[in-house]
């Protein structure tokens, strides 16, 4: 373990002595890659309305092409996190680009449904790209410059969302859709290359550990049964025995392969270090800002997309509004640096309870200025920039409080994390917007109200966040990249 911590401290000190160039290049690496693997998840977006006319099904079939790619992300995020720590993170980011680009062309190609799920599961498995990049820049950037990359590179969730949609929206518009599926792979493959060619290999974090495999089947059980019942409760109805059931099973699985993880000797997510207090309110944070930002992304493009003639809609089309939405989305990749320098001076747990008090302060501006596209722009700007603060904080505290063995694990369980809170957000905003509607032309849609309503919820969601986030634990004066001084657990001996 000395020799692979001097290894890391001399390709460090070489790319530092190098200039500013090295750092750079490997931040903007590591950020496209992040970039490819979100809009991976949010460019079937404008396709979701069409799917059921594209592949003569009904709309119900159809949802599993998001289900499916929910499922495959929430299981790979941590899996590949903790094999990175294993087996080199560098590698499990050019493993896990293999099943992106090879599901890319299949839902290029795809002519059934059924087809196309396999296809956006198989992208979905491409999530794990974002935390293991984020994990690498502590082992590749000079500590001075860490928690700038770390903003950075975190920006790339909300940055890749921004401009996937309106790219999406353009290509659906314009083009056919199968175009948007091929580009994608194209884009991924020069990401790729470019991992390969710039980024170097170090060794593996947590070498000569065994890899937990019933860890990982428990926790796979557990959270697909726990993400169906979330995301399909609504549909199959939340009483319905089959919803009732999963939860029931999620719940004891999840129990069982908490137990089963405090007591092996290698666990997949090493649950003792997960029970720090600074990590574990970071990580229960993390579940609320995930709703707090997914309830925007939620309301907003319906009321754009919504027609005039209701009152409230504002009658833009499919691609206007991803372009009003966009700007907004880039606020975050503008607003990292600050963040980065924010940190560096006042701590990662101030940027985070900033970041999620602006959040909350988005939902007020949207509730004053739903009224027309400019209102909604700047309701964007604010909300992404609280967004901006929080992701950028986040992995900062993570970091900063597990052995250098545990990063990417670490890593992947606090992404794991966020990505609950957006699915039992979607499904909470989405039950609001469903249970208050109004008619329109016979049809039954959102109404003021609800949107009213789910601006409230998020504000509130953020308001508890930015109080969890204020009870975080202040760290120890040492910089994350000094931890590695720190002894391994003792579970781990």
């Amino acid at each position: 373990m000395y020799s692979t911590h001097l290894l890391r401290k001399a390709i460090l000190t070489k790319q530092t002595s190098a200039g500013t160039k090295g750092p750079g290049l490997v931040v903007g690496v590591l950020a496209s890659a992040g970039i490819a693997s979100s809009i991976t998840q949010t460019m079937v977006t404008p396709l979701i309305p069409q799917f059921p006319t594209i592949f003569n099904t009904s709309a119900a079939n159809t949802a599993w092409i998001i289900t499916a790619t929910l499922l495959a992300a929430a299981v790979a995020v941590p899996i590949s996190g903790r094999l990175g720590d294993l087996f080199g993170k560098r590698r499990m980011i050019l493993v896990l680009a293999i099943p992106l680009i090879l599901g890319a062309i299949v839902c290029a190609i795809a002519s059934t449904v059924e087809v196309m799920i396999v296809g956006r599961a198989m992208q979905g498995l491409g999530s794990g790209m974002i935390p293991l990049a984020i994990a690498m820049l502590r082992d590749l950037v000079p500590k001075e410059r860490l928690s700038s990359a770390i903003a950075t590179v975190s920006a790339t969730m909300g940055v890749g969302g921004a401009i996937g949609m309106p790219i999406a929206a353009a290509v659906v518009e314009f083009s056919n859709w199968r175009a948007l599926f091929f580009g994608s792979a194209a884009i991924t493959l020069l990401v790729t290359l470019a991992i390969w060619k710039f980024i170097p290999a170090l060794p593996a974090g947590a070498a000569g550990q065994r890899f937990d495999w019933l860890g990982a089947i428990g926790l796979t059980i557990g959270l697909v049964s726990l993400i169906l019942a979330v995301s399909k409760g609504s549909a199959w109805g939340w009483t319905a025995p089959l919803t009732l059931g999963l939860l029931a099973v999620a719940v004891i699985v999840l129990l069982l392969w908490g137990l089963w993880e405090t007591r092996t000797k290698d666990p997949l997510v090493d649950l003792r270090t997960a029970a720090i207090p600074r990590v574990l309110l970071t990580n229960i944070a993390s579940i609320f800002v995930g709703f707090g930002m997914y309830a925007s992304m939620l309301v907003m493009p319906q009321i754009l997309q919504l027609p005039a003639e209701t009152g409230y809609g504002l009658g833009q089309s499919i691609l206007a509004a991803g372009l009003w939405m966009a700007p907004g989305g880039l606020m975050m990749m503008v607003l990292s640096p600050v963040g980065g320098r924010l940190t560096n001076a006042r701590g990662p747990k101030f940027t985070l309870v900033l970041g999620v008090a602006i959040l909350a302060l988005g939902y007020g501006v949207g509730l004053l200025g739903m009224g027309s596209a400019w209102g909604l722009l700047a309701t964007s700007f604010v909300i992404n920039s609280g967004v901006a603060l929080a992701y950028g904080a986040m992995p900062s505290i993570i970091m900063g409080a597990v052995p250098r063995s545990e990063t990417a694990a670490a890593n992947g369980f606090n992404t794991l994390m966020r990505s609950l809170g957006t699915t039992t957000g979607a499904a909470v905003v989405g039950l609001v917007l469903a249970q208050m509607t109004t008619d329109f032309a016979g049809v039954p849609v959102p109404s003021e109200s609800g949107f009213r309503m789910a601006f409230i919820l998020g504000a509130g969601i953020s308001v508890v966040a930015a109080i969890v986030a204020a009870c975080i634990p202040a760290a120890a004066k040492r910089s994350p990249l000094e931890i590695d001084a720190r002894p391994e657990p003792a579970l781990a001996k």
